[in-house]
This record gives C-alpha cells, structure tokens and sequence, in this order.
C-alpha cells in the first residue's frame, strides 16, 4: 500500500514529520521517493495521453471544417440549379458538421485545461522529488555519522577494547619488572666491581707492607752479621 494516495498527497506532505515518526527513516524516505517517481511517470504519461488526444481530435476538427466548406459548395450549387431543396439538405449537413466540430473544439478546451493542470503537477512533484531526495541525502549522511559514532562507543568501551588494556597492562608490568630486574642486576654488578678494585688497593698496601718489613728485617740480619 502507498504512503500516499495521490498527487495532492505528495504536494501538502511533511516529510520531516513521516520521516521522525518511521521506525526505519532510510527506508521511508526511500519508499517516499519510490512513490513520488511512479507518480510522476503516471502524471508525464497520462500529459503525453492528453497531448496525443489533442493533437486526433484537432485533425478531426480540420476534416469537419474542411467538410463544411464541401457543404457550402454543394448548398450553393444546388441554389444555382433552382434545387433550393438540395441546398437545404446540403446547409443540414454543413450544421451538423459544425456542431460536431464545436464539440470537439469544446472537448479540446477541457483537454487544455487538463494539460496545464498536469504540466503544474509535474512541476509541483519535481520540485517535492529534488526536496525529497536532499532530505535523503540528509538522512543518509546523519545515519552514517551516528553509526560510526556508535562504532566509535563501542571500540571505546567494547569487550575487546578492555581486553586489549587489559592486556596492556599485563605486558607494562611485565616491562616494569623486567627493567627493575635490570637495574637491579647492573647495581649487583657496579658493587662487585668497587669491591675488586677495592680489594686490589687493599692488595697493594699489603704487598707494600711486605716487602717494608722484608726490607727491615734484611737490614737487621745485614747488621747482625
């Protein structure tokens, strides 16, 4: 079943108000648009019927007219001949022609009013259609950013979000401890270092310490002798 039931319809729409109440916005203004299109090519057909039906009975016109003038002849030849009878019947015939082409002359009038009705409806729906399909465009691109807000919320505050930090934060104190471990073994190794150079001062002392009292002890033996 159609959103509207005809092009009158279409003409006084608030499109802003069927697309806020729709459960789905997308889908109704594609529907409105759908509709406005079909209606337009059913009111460009139905002017092109018009404009065909026109153009059939404006030749019949001709021809009556034409037919007319045939009568006009005959009527005035008849009166030539003294045949006022035969004229009479010919002038008959000429009103009847006449009267067929006033009827069709009045049939065309209501056809032009018709016309022009529909050319003003055509302009009216193309005018709604290009209306329509901004309010699409409008549609679409706020349905996008929403969506890729949505999307955005939830790799924020998603699952995988948390467990990717959660991981991040395991791996850090992995880091934390692994540098800890570090320092604490190149402190280890600075110490181990002080202490050798302090052993070897420690050395040299008693190596000089040694040969002093080796030095003395050779003087006393060297005096005793």
């Amino acid at each position: 079943m159609g959103i509207f039931s005809r092009t009158r319809d279409i003409v006084a729409a608030n499109f802003a108000d069927l697309i806020e109440k729709a459960e789905d916005p997308a889908k109704m203004i594609r529907m409105i648009i759908l509709e406005m299109e079909e209606t337009l090519v059913e009111v460009r057909a139905s002017a092109a019927r018009t404009i065909a039906d026109q153009k059939e009975m404006r030749r019949h016109i001709a021809k009556l007219e034409d037919l007319q003038n045939s009568w006009t002849e005959k009527a005035e030849l008849a009166l030539s001949k003294d045949r006022e009878d035969l004229a009479k019947a010919a002038l008959v015939e000429r009103q009847k022609a006449a009267d067929m082409a006033d009827q069709l002359k009045a049939e065309v009038s209501v056809l032009d009013d018709a016309l022009r009705a529909s050319e003003e409806d055509i302009a009216k729906l193309q005018s709604r259609l290009r209306e329509a399909r901004a309010k699409q465009t409008s549609v679409q691109t706020r349905l996008e950013s929403a969506n890729n807000r949505a999307r955005l919320r939830e790799m924020y505050n998603g699952p995988k979000t948390h467990d990717a930090f959660s991981r991040f934060d395991v791996l850090e104190r992995r880091v934390d401890d692994a540098e800890g471990r570090a320092e604490a073994l190149g402190l280890g190794v600075q110490k181990t270092l002080e202490e050798e150079i302090a052993e070897l001062r420690s050395s040299d002392r008693v190596d000089a310490e040694l040969e002093e009292m080796k030095r003395r002890l050779g003087a006393r033996n060297h005096g005793e002798g």
